[in-house]
């Protein structure tokens, strides 16, 4: 930080630039472009991408409203689809069905601790002729295939968001993508369309203006705590995935839980990743009462299916077209999950779950 204020430049500057090149180092992918959300990076992805008016976007039913919105804000319409009901992620056979003529773009989400089956939705898009761009904003350190969460299609987004596996103090985002034509057109599109060269060089403010473009610039403040945080991005991993293991462990066989997550074992080709650890329960909002009346925080992900949303009420979409995805908002319940936090946490949590379920038992 010290540096930044000596250098002048508090955003787009030569922090950016630095965690730019370490995380392509981490990801292994060829571009990396810095903003300023997770959700900007998913409009710039997919205008760089040359999303035209009209066109279709599948996106599943069940995520944060971003995975849809960011269609909308970048001139497309959003066509849902279900999840499957183990990884929450887009089902290859609904995205299937639901494929127009008007669809264009396949955009899996990758949520929790799982990622989509990026080969069965790949083959699909290869029938159709669709572009894939990942919702990976939740997916830092997870592989597939032997390729990092984004670099599967056209390109992907990671989110820094503070309670993100990699969090920074603010907002924050990135583009990734192998394909040098997206990464120049991302860069310029997020420094209001200029051209070329902009980042940590003064000078570019007088660059011409190529297209109408957005201030989506990384802070480097942001920048610099990302860099300090990412040498110790494997060891919170590993420390995620022994409290994921522990939850289970004390949660399995609890009356009233429906689901635990799927738990998996990492391999040098494929790597799940727990941002969050999420259970389906019996009277999830009267067990999330009880955990917060025992200082516990939890969180409902998502209660109202994004096809449902307000905002894009006048799709016309109706209960029961969505099972998977409207099952889960009813039932899913996250608990708390962070490397500093102690197992003698995670006993106090399954102590109360335990006795909300086994007490409505007797």
């Amino acid at each position: 930080m010290e540096a930044i204020f000596e250098n002048g430049k508090f955003s787009h500057g030569a922090q950016v630039a630095r965690f730019e090149h370490l995380l392509a180092e981490y990801t292994g992918a060829r571009h990396v472009v810095g903003v300023n959300s997770g959700t900007d990076a998913l409009v710039l992805l997919l205008r760089a991408c040359g999303l035209a008016p009209g066109e279709e976007v599948l996106v599943p039913a069940f995520s944060f409203v971003a995975s849809a919105s960011s269609v909308v804000l970048a001139g497309g319409l959003p066509r849902f689809t279900d999840i499957d009901p183990v990884t929450y992620a887009m089902d290859p056979a609904s995205a299937a069905d639901a494929v127009s003529a008007a669809t264009r773009f396949l955009m899996p989400v990758h949520l929790f601790s799982h990622q989509a089956d990026l080969r069965a939705l790949g083959d699909l898009a290869g029938r159709h002729d669709l572009v894939v761009v990942e919702d990976s904003a939740e997916a830092i350190g997870a592989r597939q295939d032997g390729r990092h969460a984004g670099l599967h299609g056209a390109g992907g987004v990671l989110s820094f968001f503070p309670s993100k596996t990699l969090g920074a103090i603010g907002d924050a985002g990135a583009v990734l993508t192998d394909r040098p034509e997206i990464a120049e057109r991302v860069a310029a599109l997020r420094h209001h369309g200029r051209g070329g060269r902009t980042l940590d060089h003064f000078p570019g403010i007088s660059n011409e203006t190529d297209e109408p473009g957005v201030n989506s610039k990384m802070d480097d403040i942001q920048a610099a705590v990302l860099i300090a945080k990412l040498g110790r991005l494997e060891s919170d991993i590993v420390r995620r995935a022994e409290l994921a293991s522990a939850y289970s462990e004390r949660l399995r066989d609890i009356p009233g839980i429906i689901r635990l997550p799927l738990v998996t074992s990492p391999s040098a080709d494929c790597r799940d990743v727990f941002y969050v650890y999420l259970i389906e329960v019996e009277n999830r909002d009267a067990l999330a009462a009880e955990l917060a009346e025992n200082g516990i925080g939890t969180e409902t992900y998502y209660p109202v299916p994004l096809p449902f949303q307000p905002c894009f009420a006048d799709l016309g979409h109706r209960a029961g077209q969505f099972p998977n995805a409207e099952a889960a908002c009813a039932r899913a319940l996250a608990l708390p999950l962070y490397p500093d936090l102690e197992l003698a946490g995670v006993d106090h949590v399954c102590d109360v779950i335990r006795s909300f379920y086994l007490g409505r038992a007797r």
